[in-house]
């Protein structure tokens, strides 16, 4: 059993009770409070700086900067931001959250320990509820192929969406580095509440020994440690646990994928693929999606009452 109870279908879900955590952002080294909480049937996902007093929705034309992670910003004051949000992102699509509020003291999720696995344990001591008295969850049914890409030739990085004539997303992905201890790795699967659990959950972050230095003078990565992130150092990885599986690289990348496309509002229906696709692609590949309103539309019977108002105003489908 991996925790996962399943829920009456055709209804959105939320947290029992709230739940938080305390850690420290990989990024800005703070000391950081987060909360999950409930939320009301249609809400969707939201953050909350209650640092600040600035609310922000989960969604991918509020992304910012995709510098080593995903950070959204307040539309109004886009300098007040909250990094670092695809762990989290991730564990909530995967556990098939589908409201909740994310409540921050501080400008970055906490790192833990790099992983989306502290955040499905939080969700799975909260435990979920079937939203009373609301229709049925949405989704966003991908009807062309869009692809985004950077570079040219066999060393492009590019990522694709496509019809898959499924219920949910499948995704296909292949990570190519020069590093020996990492190399070229490939990972598909089929997106369930147990597939998320079972084989991306645990992957954590990495970085290479060489950036360290790098990163930390440019004002990333200040809370970064062995306790949080897999450092690899040519064929050498220099945690003393070593990975946890040997294809964890790619299996975080994945994990990434799906926290990032979770920002577009509910969840896809469709496939995805990627090759050395990161953060900046995976949003490039929202926008793209969403530019022309051919590319998808809301599943006939799953767009609950209220929902198109909180996608984008680019994914908002049209009205006769």
């Amino acid at each position: 059993m991996d925790g996962y109870i399943p829920l009456e279908t055709g209804r959105r879900r939320t947290l029992k009770a709230a739940i938080g955590c305390v850690g420290i952002g990989l990024h800005s080294g703070r000391r950081v409070a987060l909360t999950l909480r409930p939320a009301a049937s249609g809400t969707g996902i939201l953050f909350r700086r209650t640092d600040i007093g600035i609310e922000i929705p989960a969604l991918f034309d509020q992304v910012v900067d995709t510098r080593l992670c995903t950070a959204l910003g307040a539309s109004e004051a886009p300098e007040h931001r909250i990094g670092t949000v695809e762990h989290v992102m991730a564990a909530l699509a995967g556990c098939g959250v589908d409201d909740a509020i994310i409540e921050l003291d501080g400008p970055e999720v906490p790192i833990l320990d790099g992983s989306a696995a502290p955040f499905v344990f939080l969700i799975d001591c909260a435990g979920l509820t079937a939203q009373a008295g609301f229709g049925p969850a949405e989704a966003i049914e991908v009807l062309r192929p869009v692809r985004v890409q950077e570079g040219s030739g066999p060393d492009a990085a590019w990522a694709e969406l496509a019809p898959s004539g499924g219920e949910r997303l499948e995704a296909s992905l292949t990570i190519d580095f020069p590093t020996t201890a990492i190399g070229r790795q490939s990972l598909s699967l089929r997106l369930t509440p147990h597939a998320f659990r079972a084989a991306l959950a645990d992957a954590r972050t990495f970085t290479l020994a060489e950036d360290i230095a790098r990163l930390r003078g440019a004002g990333l990565a200040q809370g970064g440690s062995l306790d949080n992130a897999v450092v690899v150092d040519g064929p050498l990885v220099l945690n003393p646990g070593g990975l946890r599986r040997p294809d964890e690289f790619v299996r975080h990348k994945l994990l990434d994928v799906v926290g990032d496309l979770a920002l577009a509002g509910a969840p896809l229906r469709g496939r995805f693929g990627g090759h050395r696709s990161g953060h900046a692609l995976n949003n490039r590949l929202l926008h793209a999606l969403f530019a022309d309103p051919a590319n998808w539309r809301p599943v006939p019977g799953h767009m609950a009452e209220g929902a198109a108002a909180r996608l984008p105003a680019a994914a908002a489908p049209a009205v006769a």
